[in-house]
Order: C-alpha cells, then structure tokens, then sequence
C-alpha cells in the first residue's frame, strides 16, 4: 500500500513539476482548420416614404408676403408648402433625379396646382438642383425634431 501512494505521489510530482497545468507551449492549431463564422443577413428596415411625387418652387413674386404660419414668405429660407402636414413641421426632400436632399421646414400652404405634393422656397429647389427646371420628382420623409437638432451647425466660442 505504501508502495502505491509513493507511487501515485510520485506522478502528481511529477506532473506539477513538470508545468502539466502550463498549457501547450506550441501551438496545436496549426493543422487545424480555423471555422468560419456563418453570415449573418443584416436587414436594414425599409423606411416607407411620407410622399412621393412632383415638386415646385416658387420664390421673388411671394416674396414678403403672409405665409400660412404667420411669418412672412422668404424665398432664401429653407421652407415649403404642403397642404396637409402639421405647419413646423420639418420634411427631408429628395430629389430622386440626382439624390440630394435638404430638410425644410413647412410653413405654408400649397400647392394649388392639381398633381404636385409640395411647394419649395427657391433655395430649397436651389439645394436640390432643380430650380431651373422647375419640376421635380421627389421623396418626402418626416423628420424627428430630434435629428433636425443634430444637423444644425454647433457654434463653437472661442
């Protein structure tokens, strides 16, 4: 019996001696095949547009005039007309001929005239590139208050 705890004794011994419980100094992997993940589909949402449909402008003739929001018309603002969408409410236009886009805020109603969905200030057609053409097919999108908020530029004091 002592013959055999000496022995047993021994081994463990020898195996703590011996930096058994180290791990492999070489790697093992090296003929092992690494397992390649499996793809994950990422699905991005499908944000559904507000609107789509034709655009115009209009600008100098309207020019200081009363919009429906009580503000005067300035055709260098970023504004338009729509004659459903809650007056404040900031739309992102898209221009589906080239993508550009610009937020404006609607605050007025129009347009009058029958198949169009909205009525740009001239420098919203301006940021779209289509004032000269004087139509355009758009994308309109509601925007958060929230991310109007990040856009806006942050002035920095010195």
């Amino acid at each position: 019996m002592q013959a055999r705890i000496a022995h047993v004794a021994a081994i463990v011994a020898l195996v703590v001696a011996g930096g058994a419980a180290q791990g492999p100094t070489k790697s093992i992997t090296a003929n092992v095949q690494p397992q390649t993940a499996k793809p994950i589909n990422v699905v991005k949402p499908h944000i559904k547009p507000y609107q789509v449909g034709t655009a115009s402008w209009y600008g100098d003739y309207f020019e200081g005039k009363q919009t429906a929001s009580g503000e005067p018309f300035n055709m260098y603002d970023l504004t338009a007309a729509h004659p459903t969408l809650p007056l404040g409410t900031m739309v992102k236009v898209t221009n589906l001929r080239n993508h550009r886009a610009v937020v404006v805020k609607i605050n007025d109603r129009g347009p009058v005239v029958p198949g169009r969905i909205i009525d740009l200030s001239y420098s919203a057609a301006q940021a779209l590139q289509f004032k000269n053409k004087g139509l355009q097919t758009v994308r309109l999108d509601v925007v958060h208050p929230d991310t109007v908020a990040m856009l806006e530029p942050v002035a920095f004091q010195r």
